[in-house]
């Protein structure tokens, strides 16, 4: 977050004081009013810590309180609480207690708005505002968080103790990556950016791919492609156990813009059966045909010697499932030719030899990680699908998906979409980001709210693309 306090910083030296609090707040305001729907009469309460973030909470109780709303803030620190923007709340008409009468307060608000801790925050809410935070949450208001909610880490999304769990966050100048990495995104609600002026460097800590990075990104076939010139890509999955492992990464690979998918496996006849146009071999990967690419692992069982013959390959190869627990670390940090590994939580803690709950409290963290370990691309799935280079760089997070994707076989089928996006040539960080954006916008397209299953993911890939490539 030291980015986003050093545009702060720069901002304000060019601008009178006081301006940029005021463009917050007014941002704030305005949000709050939004979601109050009807602002006169109403009852707010301001939850007031010591730093900016009170302050902007205090300016825009302010703003709330003229337009004939009932405003009450409760000072956490009252010898600390901003000095402007106390007085602009006294001035405009708003009460001001201390937390030992805030119970009955919040138990009768409307709207609860969390100024409790800034960006800067560590660690999880002190008892006061822990106490606090929790009665909002019980209550029947609707809870705003300024920034940031309170306990939430702004740079990694971890949560170490008690923190605000708000309907919605209003937030300053650029999104934190604490709002868009859970376990942060779950306290955050819905996200509304409000601009105050900032000029942010080129060299962020995270991408969210939007529809036009997308659409620009996927592969397009031209005059003179052919099957070939589109590139082929080579599956390697399923078992005599797991045969429809295979079926679903094929089933994605074949939606995923390569020319060809060649599967090479124990259970071509399944494959064959749904999908005829598959080039089938049970020779293994050495007799398999060229290949741009492969995906090995999904399903594959204890075969740990096709793992080991793909990944000696020198094309990009992307490892799910069980090839992540086959796969020799020293031969994937050894090899030359791109890797895309795309673990889920419980895998990569048995990558990382930590235990899966330390994994989902530090996904950003973990991820580069594992990329730096293993000199890998890593796609770590789950509530927050995140991408990371190998190099460093700014961490991919993705912005599609809904919590049905949580089905059996839809990694099957998110593995197979990002091969045959490496097959056609697209970067590992790029394959992986793309294939994460689709499959998410895919089983949004299919669930609408209701379950799904994974081919139901397949089924909806040329929505989604057509979707992408339209906008």
């Amino acid at each position: 977050m030291e980015t986003v306090r050093a545009a702060e910083r720069a901002l304000m030296a060019r601008l009178p004081e006081g301006t940029l609090m005021q463009r917050a707040a007014a941002g704030l305001a305005a949000a709050c009013a939004d979601f109050l729907g009807r602002v006169y009469g109403s009852r707010v309460v301001l939850l007031v810590g010591s730093g900016d973030n009170g302050g902007d909470a205090l300016y825009a109780g302010a703003r709330l309180r003229r337009r004939g709303a009932g405003v009450t803030a409760v000072l956490l620190s009252p010898d600390r609480a901003h000095e402007g923007g106390l007085a602009a709340l006294r001035r405009a008409g708003g009460a001001v207690i201390g937390p030992e009468r805030a119970l009955g307060a919040i138990e009768r608000a409307d709207l609860v708005v969390d100024g409790v801790v800034g960006i800067g925050g560590k660690g999880g809410l002190r008892p006061d505002a822990a106490r606090l935070a929790s009665a909002a949450e019980r209550a029947r208001a609707a809870i705003v968080a300024v920034d940031l909610p309170s306990g939430v880490d702004a740079d990694t999304g971890e949560v170490s103790g008690a923190a605000v769990r708000a309907d919605l966050t209003v937030t300053f100048g650029a999104y934190k990556p604490g709002l868009l990495i859970d376990p942060g995104r779950e306290y955050a609600g819905t996200v509304r950016l409000v601009g105050i002026g900032l000029e942010l460097p080129p060299d962020p800590v995270l991408q969210a791919l939007q529809h036009e990075d997308v659409a620009r990104l996927l592969p397009r076939p031209g005059a003179e492609s052919d099957k070939y010139r589109r590139g082929v890509l080579g599956v390697a999955a399923g078992s005599a156990r797991y045969p429809g492992a295979a079926v679903l990464a094929v089933s994605g690979a074949l939606r995923g813009g390569a020319g060809a998918v060649r599967y090479v496996g124990p259970a071509g006849d399944a494959v064959i059966a749904r999908f005829p146009e598959t080039l089938v071999s049970d020779q293994g990967p050495d007799h398999a045909g060229r290949v741009q690419a492969w995906v090995v692992g999904p399903g594959a069982g204890d075969d740990a010697a096709t793992v080991a013959k793909v990944l000696g390959a020198d094309v990009p190869v992307l490892l799910d499932a069980d090839g992540l627990r086959l796969a020799d670390r020293d031969l994937v940090r050894g090899r030359t030719a791109p890797t895309l590994m795309t673990p889920h939580a419980g895998e990569a803690a048995a990558l990382l030899g930590v235990r899966r709950e330390e994994v989902e409290a530090a996904r950003l963290t973990s991820v580069r990680e594992l990329a730096a370990t293993y000199r890998a691309t890593v796609l770590l799935k789950g509530s927050t699908t995140l991408v990371a280079d190998p190099g460093g760089g700014p961490v991919r997070v993705n912005s599609t998906g809904t919590g049905w994707l949580a089905t059996a076989g839809s990694g099957d089928v998110l593995s197979g979409l990002a091969g045959s996006l490496l097959a056609s040539h697209l970067s590992a960080l790029d394959a992986g980001s793309v294939a994460a954006y689709l499959h998410g916008l895919a089983g949004r397209l299919a669930s609408r709210g209701a379950p799904i299953a994974a081919l139901d993911i397949t089924e909806h890939l040329p929505d989604a693309w057509r979707d992408v490539v339209r906008d």
